[in-house]
């Protein structure tokens, strides 16, 4: 028998989990609205997110759970839940906090591409040695 919470069963009716089990996960800032990065959860990550309120995803390449910060204290603590039109995709409004990417910037979107190609937008706020001790 599992220790995983079961999801609410509206919840698990209203989400479409591809063949691996895994939906996308885009964390938004609650207050700013700034989009800070888009992972991976699995039923298990996000009935831990909801029973803890610290945002919880699916590692695809440690094959686990990974809770946000445990390695850099960088957490994302959910402030609210909000599902897709097509029950596909979920919104995690946070409150992150610290730096949201592993290079060290507030958000994993800081490049665009202009006239010259990509371009960084945001500088990197922490060395991301002092984030995971590398």
């Amino acid at each position: 028998m599992s220790n995983t919470p079961a999801l609410p069963a509206q919840l698990e009716d209203a989400l479409a989990f591809d063949d691996k089990g895994l939906v996308p996960a885009i964390a938004q800032q609650h207050d700013t609205g700034a989009v800070l990065m888009m992972a991976w959860m699995n039923r298990a990550a996000l009935a831990e997110t909801l029973a803890t309120g610290r945002v919880c995803y699916w590692s695809r390449s440690r094959g686990r759970l990974w809770r946000k910060g445990e390695t850099s204290g960088q957490v994302q603590r959910l402030v609210e839940l909000r599902i897709d039109c097509d029950g596909d995709t979920l919104l995690l409004e946070v409150e992150q906090t610290g730096v949201a990417c592993h290079t060290g910037r507030r958000s994993c979107f800081y490049r665009a591409l202009g006239d010259g190609g990509l371009e960084e937008l945001m500088p990197v706020e922490r060395d991301p040695k002092s984030l995971y001790g590398g």
